[in-house]
């Protein structure tokens, strides 16, 4: 791979890397200043007391008020700079993060959350939060101890047992919590998962009083992650407590071993004071590690999740833009297997279709009809062989620059957050006149027109003022917003009234007279009396193209269950579905 689709990640964490060495610096200026209290205390007990002088005891204390202070300042920049670290790693990866997470779910349905934001957030946060202080303090426990040696021998080997000691439960720490973290935030990430599809059905849960045997499924997980999370906060919580009360026990034994050793006049008074906070010091890193392990290993574990998807989606690279489409489509030897699929559902398929033909997909229920439309549009890309647009493999393109060329209507309608005009523009920049031609060709231009706001309505996924009907025409809307020179429709009339019906015909005629290649899914007379050609699908091969009449017409006759060399044949069920299209709904 190369450097820059082995991790996108790491790649922003590179370029963060100026501005950790500001702050490792800044760490160092700091610990250094962090000996003012212990020196200060130092001269107090050893210069002021034994000379008795007012004036050294004034001029040590704003000496040491005014290092205090630029300590503080710097702290306060230290932190300051840690939060635009984090903003600045967020604005880096969150783009491709967002196109990560939408490959993935196109590639992993049913995998799809927005769980990879909520890592990227803990990420940030820590980064940009106390506990990594910790870590930029830890280099300089050395010093203090050498100091603690410095002053006496007994000093550095008694802060050395306490910090290995601490040391040791960090370790313990790490030990015991690590896999009960891990496993509460897994539970914790199916959970949130388990409510986001619930709440995706609520109409359904609701409809068939479905809600407490769903919450009894959600809170299994959740009172998991609770179980885990309490057990892990337990056992980190005991050991950060037990740290603490040794830091705090350290640093009095330290007081009564400088005093015995100011009885022996090994030391001064001030070194067994200064001893005791120095020693503080050193160990407060170990300390706050030991407290902030939670927050780290969530972190940590945020982060390998980042890692991994970055790498399994690695960013698209641009292609050399192609030509704006006219519309000629070319199927070749296509074999496909859905996302999730054991086995392929499309099998063998090749077909040429012209520019400006309307071609209508019939086909038994798991034929594979709307596969084949995800494919023509490139949604996914085929295990074999290629769909071409004009010529280009649909992979050769570069999305944003054909999706607007493109027009989609799925069975199942998704409208976004957003006004009735954001979503027939596709959220793009709104052209007024484009919006209100789009609409007036998918015949809902006077249905908008009595909506409360008319084109500014606010509409979106959970907006239930909208018929599904009423939803599906925008959806068509947007789908011909822009003249596209290729649509694929799903169901199209899936929830239209009679009116809706006649809409729908007479959009075709436009979308025919204006030359747009057009695959249309149904079964409905009324629709596939607008096709050129049909192509009849089953069990994910072709088993008839041609003109609509002649392939009606051989559907219809005896002979059609008789299978063709190389071709399946039909069982009763699936030519009677088939036969629907010409009897009508």
């Amino acid at each position: 791979m190369s450097s820059r689709t082995q991790n996108d990640l790491q790649h922003a964490l590179r370029r963060c890397r100026p501005a950790l060495l500001w702050v490792g610096g800044f760490s160092l200026f700091i610990n250094l200043l962090m000996l003012t209290p212990a020196l200060y205390m130092l001269q107090v007990y050893d210069r002021v007391i034994a000379s008795g002088s007012k004036e050294t005891l004034l001029m040590l204390t704003l000496v040491t008020l005014f290092l205090l202070a630029v300590m503080v300042g710097l702290e306060w920049v230290r932190s300051r700079l840690l939060v635009r670290v984090g903003n600045h790693l967020d604005a880096q990866v969150s783009g491709h993060l967002y196109r990560a997470m939408f490959r993935r779910g196109l590639s992993s349905p049913g995998e799809g959350s927005g769980q990879p934001l909520d890592d990227l957030r803990t990420v940030r946060q820590f980064l940009s939060g106390q506990g990594l202080f910790a870590f930029f303090d830890a280099p300089w426990v050395p010093i203090y101890l050498a100091i603690l040696f410095l002053f006496n021998v007994w000093f550095g080997v008694f802060a050395t047992g306490a910090g290995l000691l601490l040391l040791g439960l960090a370790i313990i720490n790490e030990k015991v919590s690590k896999r009960l973290l891990a496993e509460a935030g897994h539970a914790h990430i199916q959970a949130q998962a388990q409510v986001g599809s619930n709440l995706r059905n609520a109409e359904v849960v609701q409809a068939m009083g479905m809600l407490p045997a769903i919450m009894r499924r959600w809170e299994a997980r959740h009172v998991q992650s609770l179980i885990k999370q309490s057990q892990a906060s337990d056992r980190s919580g005991g050991l950060s407590n037990l740290s603490k009360g040794l830091r705090i026990l350290a640093q009095s034994l330290i007081l009564g071993l400088g005093a015995l050793l100011v009885l022996e006049a090994s030391i001064t008074p001030g070194m067994m004071i200064a001893a005791s906070i120095i020693m503080g010091r050193a160990l407060a890193p170990i300390d706050q590690m030991i407290g902030s392990w939670k927050g780290f290993v969530g972190c940590r574990d945020a982060y390998r999740r980042l890692d991994a998807l970055l790498r399994d989606v690695p960013a698209q690279t641009r292609r050399l833009s192609l030509p704006e489409p006219r519309g000629e489509v070319a199927v070749e030897a296509l074999t496909l297997t859905p996302p999730g699929a054991a086995k392929p559902v499309l099998r063998e398929l090749d077909f040429h279709i012209a520019r400006g033909e309307h071609v209508g997909i019939i086909g038994p229920s798991a034929a594979g009809k709307t596969t084949l439309a995800r494919a023509l549009l490139g949604v996914w890309l085929p295990e074999t062989g290629a769909v071409r647009l004009d010529g280009a493999d649909l992979g050769h393109w570069n999305r944003d620059e054909l999706g607007p060329h493109l027009g989609y209507l799925p069975q199942d309608i998704e409208l976004f957050d957003g006004t009735v005009s954001q979503n027939i523009a596709r959220f793009g920049e709104v052209d007024d006149a484009q919006v209100v031609a789009a609409a007036k060709k998918a015949g809902v231009h006077d249905m908008i027109l009595r909506l409360p706001e008319g084109y500014e309505t606010p509409i979106g996924a959970g907006n239930g003022s909208l018929s599904p009907g009423q939803r599906q025409r925008i959806g068509l809307a947007r789908a011909l917003y822009g003249k596209p020179a290729l649509v694929v429709l799903d169901e199209p009339n899936a929830n239209l009234d009679d009116a809706g019906e006649r809409a729908l015909a007479e959009a075709l005629r436009q979308l025919k007279a204006e030359g747009t290649t057009l695959f249309v899914i149904s079964h409905r007379r009324s629709v596939l009396a607008e096709v050129d050609k049909l192509l009849v699908l089953n069990e994910g091969r072709l088993r008839l193209l041609g003109a609509r009449d002649e392939v009606l017409a051989r559907l219809a006759a005896p002979g059609a269950r008789r299978a063709k060399p190389g071709r399946p044949s039909l069982s009763r069920e699936s030519r009677a579905e088939l036969t629907a299209a010409e009897e009508g709904p």
